[in-house]
């Protein structure tokens, strides 16, 4: 069970009460509404409370990584239902606050607890995508001393998917970006230190055609899943490998 609830939002009568003016130079900065999402597991309830105290002192990071998966599957059907493209889905590390606990159904279904924990955010944990230097990539390619690829998008798209287990809509989008990482990494100044990736990542089309071709007609095979992780795997490799060139 999903449970979302707004904390902090200001009341809209206030709101319409205020008249128009002129902001001042320097203005405070405005509160703002935060989320709050509780999920609540409901198909194995905890017999007891010492039971649940057993739960709770080993849930951690893992029970954390399923909850914010319920939490996306929802936030995904949403953007569909809405149409909303700019709705995207969360992170560990977009989470303010994380807790994980025990209580009864009325209780967490208002964020109250009979007990939780606060889990911290482990500092070594790193994101996938993260190369060295970002910062220094980042000045290049906002300055445009460095081009941005279109395949990088695709293949952060083609992540997505597969990390939710979107398996038919992650085949397409890692179609789409072998292809791209193929035409630009052929014409990228890198494309000499590059050319045992793109040769590679030429290899590995037939199977991904494959995976797309049937994910057309309905769900993908666990072999044809393996096979589009395995190929986003490498063009993620060879985008890393190009940062590393260009750095």
């Amino acid at each position: 069970m999903l449970v979302l609830a707004t904390l902090g939002a200001p009341e809209r009568r206030r709101l319409l009460a205020k008249r128009k003016r002129d902001a001042p130079p320097e203005p405070e900065p405005a509160p703002v509404a935060t989320g709050r999402a509780t999920i609540i597991d409901v198909g194995e309830p905890l017999a007891s409370e010492a039971q649940a105290r057993r739960w709770l002192a080993s849930a951690g990071e893992r029970e954390l990584d399923a909850d914010l998966a319920v939490l996306n599957r929802a936030l995904h059907a949403f953007r569909l239902v809405t149409a909303d493209p700019y709705l995207h889905p969360v992170g560990r590390r977009h989470a303010l606050v994380a807790r994980v606990g025990f209580g009864a159904g009325e209780q967490v279904a208002d964020g109250l607890w009979a007990d939780a924990r606060e889990l911290r955010a482990d500092p070594r944990r790193q994101p996938r995508a993260k190369v060295l230097q970002p910062q220094a990539r980042l000045a290049a390619v906002l300055t445009g001393r460095e081009r941005a690829l279109a395949c990088e998008e695709l293949a952060l798209r083609a992540r997505v998917d597969l990390d939710a287990d979107r398996g038919r809509e992650a085949s397409l989008q890692v179609l789409v970006a072998l292809d791209a990482a193929v035409a630009e990494l052929q014409a990228d100044p890198t494309a000499e230190q590059l050319a045992p990736r793109l040769a590679e990542l030429r290899d590995q089309r037939e199977a991904v055609a494959a995976a797309a071709q049937t994910a057309l007609a309905g769900p993908l095979s666990n072999g044809e899943l393996d096979a589009v992780a395995h190929v986003l795997s490498r063009i993620e490799a060879a985008l890393r490998a190009r940062s590393v060139a260009n750095a």
